[in-house]
């Protein structure tokens, strides 16, 4: 009754097993013993063969780590799109970006870390990550640059991150919030440059980066010590400190989101606190927008 269809579901799946492609081929072999009475020999040889891809596929998964994505389609496809975003940044902030490259201090350390994650996770995740890190700092440094500040060169620290200097004080909370809140902007829209990469490409390297963006700048919006959101909630008065809790807790409902959790009970704590700032509308949209733009970012998945 099926042998038509069975012998292309099995041609198919040999030539996806002979390119190497396993999980194509597991999807073939599946869908042919579907088609199979129990305790036939074909039954049988495609069980063994489902098994034994099985074992491969285990095998291979262990040899990778975990943020390691394949690439697809050709090489001119998967980087002509980031080719691109690079010169519409040089046509915009480039010079302003490049010119943190020019610091020994920025490119030594930089160098440092994309080494350090280039052992772990390849050079193409390892030089995403270092970008958007990058741009996230340089975010700060415009941020001060603007308010008059003299920030150093950002400098990067393996396994941590990176983190911007400046020597004159701060005492508006106001203007401490929009320097803090620079970097997640920063790096947000260098998050959605790489998901217009890769919803050009279909390449899943893409989507990491974008989505690893999403977790890193999502995580400095925590209101705690020396974050990012932690200057930022100086800014806001109690009721849009609750504000942006309600935020957050709306993002979680419809992203499910782990870190939103951790992220919302540290601002509960904050929130609950009997000192509060004087308040700033710009800072609370901003945060918001931001919370809602990263979770997003955060849940991306690969076409």
């Amino acid at each position: 009754m099926h042998a038509d269809r069975l012998r292309g579901l099995a041609a198919r799946a040999e030539a996806h097993l002979a390119a190497g492609r396993l999980h194509e081929a597991r999807a073939g072999f599946d869908e042919a013993l579907a088609l199979l009475p129990a305790g036939s020999q074909q039954h049988d040889v495609i069980s063994a063969k489902l098994t034994e891809l099985a074992k491969q596929i285990t095998d291979a998964a262990a040899d990778e780590p975990a943020l390691k994505m394949p690439s697809e389609g050709p090489w001119w496809k998967r980087w002509g799109g980031g080719a691109a975003a690079l010169g519409v940044l040089v046509l915009s902030k480039g010079k302003f970006l490049l010119l943190g490259l020019t610091k020994l201090k920025t490119f030594g350390s930089m160098f440092a870390f994309f080494g350090a994650y280039w052992a772990l996770y390849g050079w193409p995740l390892a030089l995403g990550l270092v970008m958007s890190i990058y741009v996230h700092e340089m975010g700060h440094v415009y941020a001060i640059t603007k308010k008059g500040g003299k920030p150093s060169a950002p400098m990067f620290i393996p396994g941590i991150g990176a983190f911007v200097s400046y020597s004159r004080g701060i005492t508006d909370p106001r203007e401490d919030a929009y320097i803090g809140l620079a970097g997640p902007i920063w790096g947000a829209a260098a998050g959605l440059v790489a998901f217009a990469v890769a919803s050009y490409t279909g390449s899943a390297i893409w989507y990491v980066i974008a989505q690893l963006t999403g977790w890193l700048n999502l995580f400095n919006l925590m209101p705690f010590f020396g974050l990012d959101g932690d200057h930022a909630f100086r800014a806001l008065n109690r009721l849009q400190r609750w504000g942006v809790v309600a935020a957050i807790g709306l993002a979680f409902y419809f992203s499910t989101f782990k870190l939103l959790l951790l992220v919302g009970a540290v601002a509960v704590w904050k929130a609950a606190q009997r000192e509060e700032g004087p308040g700033d509308a710009n800072t609370l949209a901003n945060f918001i927008g931001l919370i809602g733009v990263l979770s997003w970012m955060s849940m991306l998945k690969p076409n």
